[in-house]
């Protein structure tokens, strides 16, 4: 790229920028760059190149907004340091929370999607219908078909809302079940070095086992 053509570049990132960085700000969901490229009418390069400046405009010191890249898309949010002053000011006093029963079917759904119910029964040896419910209802998994087995039960899968609220561009930066049994065994070391109790049972996430073919049940 000659001199002329970065000096035109930079013009015209220089030209999209403002609007760039209002369409982001007002924006309540993850924007994909060929959105926005459509939207500001600007070369895919250009918007690459001014979404690079907002990113380190933000990232100067005594700015409460950063950009982050989620979802397939990209959004404005707000420093995590301001949080307790952002709840205190909105009178937010309790947090969104999913229970232990919650967080641990929907890793089951992550990571071996799509999944029907009774695959997630299984795994969970409990009832899992009115956790699956609640996910759905947040909707953090979605329906993604039937399974063509006798009584074609539902399968399910994650949507976008669950990347936007663990804060992954895509599928691919789940951790891998490996990184996080050698993340719980550092922490419970950790733990029995301060204080020695008995262990916590192991917490294992298999991504990949075959498992044994079972007969769902009709009508579910």
């Amino acid at each position: 790229m000659d001199h002329s053509e970065r000096s035109g570049r930079a013009r015209q990132s220089e030209r999209i920028l403002p609007a760039l960085e209002a369409v982001l700000f007002s924006s309540a969901r993850p924007v994909r760059e060929k959105e926005l490229a459509e939207l500001l009418e600007a070369d895919p390069a250009d918007l690459a190149e001014a979404l690079r400046n907002l990113a380190a405009g933000a990232e100067a010191p005594g700015r409460g907004l950063r950009l982050e890249r989620v979802a397939g898309g990209w959004r404005l949010v707000t420093r995590p340091e301001f949080d307790s002053l952002l709840r205190k000011f909105h009178d937010v006093t309790e947090r969104s929370r999913l229970s232990l029963a919650a967080l641990e079917t929907l890793a089951i759904v992550a990571y071996r999607q799509p999944i029907t119910l009774p695959e997630i029964q299984e795994i969970r040896s409990v009832n899992s219908a009115s956790v699956l419910k609640t996910l759905f209802e947040k909707k953090l998994i979605t329906t993604a078909g039937k399974k063509p087995v006798v009584g074609t039960p539902f399968l399910y899968r994650t949507t976008q809302e669950f990347l936007v609220r663990f804060g992954l561009n895509d599928m691919t930066e789940l951790p891998k079940p490996e990184d996080l049994d050698a993340d719980l065994s550092a922490t419970v070391e950790a733990r029995e070095i301060a204080a020695p109790t008995a262990a916590p049972p192991s917490i294992h996430v298999d991504a990949g086992a075959e498992r044994e073919p079972e007969l769902p049940e009709a009508g579910e």
